[in-house]
């Protein structure tokens, strides 16, 4: 079986009233950074705060009222697990969830909420997978995959219909891959409405998944990302033939273009995205000459973001962007001291943030002291014009590395 246009149009009845329209607005300040005409689509705005309530609902539906009595089980990172458990509960589906021990805490709580019977196991994806199949195998549940499966794929395309609909004018469309079911069902529904647009995927260089299955490389993945509702080690059966005949090209982001394109959706556009959902973003940023000058639809596929993550991306932007900065001044260990560089930062209008007093270190004269501080700042420039103003005052001063972020 293949999933067909008119498959993606029945799901768009099925889901019609029962989960968010969401809108597809132009960014005009994204499409001045990148050169391109970026118009948004805001999947985070979905109720679970992503598209997976769209082929969750699909394929739920489609289930006979036996399955439906005896429950269903799926294995997720967190979206999916969502859109299943809240739509599962609507229906009086029993829903079991199996979630890496990673899934980030924001994630595992929302599931729960829905009423999901919750199980943390294995490190991976695919560790979670086993076992959610060997308990459905054991308890008669149906399985829920999270993207190889017909009314999943279907119901994720009902994202570029509207998108379409709303924007018939783009020329390319960009989606993020994890497993590859939205972008599969999103390119079907895009060629069929459009033949002659362009679709394009965004993996994340650590789970270059359907990159390496696509090429017949060995399916290597690994590490740690941001992006992990994208981080799947095995590429779908299905969703790899539909990527193969529809999608133009693969592109690859690294951590850095995930986390700056989080950065530019919270800044510009006011909204949350997470790694995985900003990872369309991420690559038009990161291979913007692909994209310049023409009229480019980008999912925002998700916002489940922890917020101790959010934070971190935060401090590392900004640090990134010299907005935040750490120094270093040699002062004589003497009363006042302190104040006066404390004084010469604000003269040139930095604010000091923390401070740390280091006298005792081996290396540091016995009547000197460092004082290395961490300064709200503007920019490069004025770094630059803080520094300087420090050491024309005869104070030795100097940036602390902060390539790490």
């Amino acid at each position: 079986m293949t999933v067909t246009i008119d498959d993606i149009r029945a799901a768009a009845e099925t889901l019609a009233g029962r989960v968010v329209h969401t809108p597809t607005l132009v960014s005009r300040t994204l499409s001045e950074i990148t050169g391109a005409e970026v118009a948004i689509k805001f999947e985070n705005l979905q109720f679970t705060g992503s598209f997976k309530d769209r082929g969750a609902l699909v394929k739920l539906l489609s289930l006979s009222q036996a399955e439906r009595r005896a429950g269903v089980i799926a294995m997720s990172a967190g979206n999916h697990a969502q859109g299943v458990a809240y739509h599962a509960g609507q229906l009086g589906i029993p829903a079991t969830i199996v979630m890496p021990r990673f899934t980030p805490f924001v994630k595992v709580r929302q599931t729960r909420r829905f009423g999901a019977r919750i199980e943390l196991v294995g490190q991976t994806i695919d560790e979670s997978g086993a076992h959610a199949r060997a308990i459905a195998e054991r308890e008669g549940l149906t399985f829920v995959h999270p993207y190889d499966d017909e009314a999943i794929i279907a119901g994720q395309g009902t994202a570029a219909l509207e998108m379409l609909a709303e924007r018939p004018d783009l020329e390319v469309l960009v989606f993020p891959i994890g497993g590859g079911g939205l972008i599969a069902g999103a390119a079907i529904a895009a060629h069929a409405v459009k033949p002659e647009i362009e679709i394009y995927g965004v993996e994340v260089e650590l789970y270059a998944s359907m990159t390496n299955a696509l090429k017949g490389l060995p399916q290597v993945a690994g590490g740690q990302t941001a992006a992990d509702g994208i981080a799947v080690k095995t590429a779908g059966e299905r969703t790899r033939a539909i990527v193969a005949r529809h999608v133009k090209e693969i592109l690859l982001v690294g951590e850095t273009d995930i986390e700056r394109a989080v950065m530019l959706y919270l800044e510009v556009e006011k909204t949350v995205a997470e790694g995985a959902g900003a990872a369309a973003l991420a690559g038009v940023l990161a291979h913007g000459d692909r994209f310049a000058g023409r009229k480019v639809g980008v999912c925002l596929s998700g916002g489940n973001l922890d917020s101790r993550l959010l934070a971190q991306i935060i401090m590392r932007g900004l640090m990134r962007e010299h907005r935040v900065i750490q120094l270093r001044v040699e002062i004589d260990d003497r009363p006042g001291a302190l104040a006066t560089v404390a004084q010469l930062i604000a003269d040139r209008g930095g604010n000091i943030i923390e401070v740390y007093h280091q006298r005792m270190f081996a290396d540091v004269p016995v009547k000197s002291a460092d004082l290395d501080l961490v300064v709200e700042t503007r920019d490069a420039a004025h770094v630059d014009e803080i520094v300087s103003h420090i050491e024309a005052a005869g104070f030795r001063a100097r940036r602390l590395a902060t390539t790490s972020v």
